[in-house]
């Protein structure tokens, strides 16, 4: 993972005026992070948004439990 680029993503939809982010949503390569991969990006996209934006953490999965665990 590329978490320096994913800051600065972040920043960009920031100062482009995006209203709120959705990291590990339904779009994207959510489905070939691990479990915890999936938890570094939502926790690392919540710090650089530092509460600028509201954040939607995606939690969907193919297993239902570790959908749970996400909630």
């Amino acid at each position: 993972m590329d978490l320096d680029t994913l800051k600065k993503l972040v920043e960009w939809h920031i100062g482009e005026g995006s209203h709120g982010l959705v990291p590990v949503g339904t779009t994207g390569e959510s489905p070939t992070l691990t479990h915890r991969e999936h938890e570094i990006v939502i926790e690392e996209v919540v710090k650089a948004a530092a509460g600028r934006v509201p954040v939607i953490a995606g939690a969907g999965s193919n297993n239902t439990l570790e959908g749970i665990g996400l909630i």
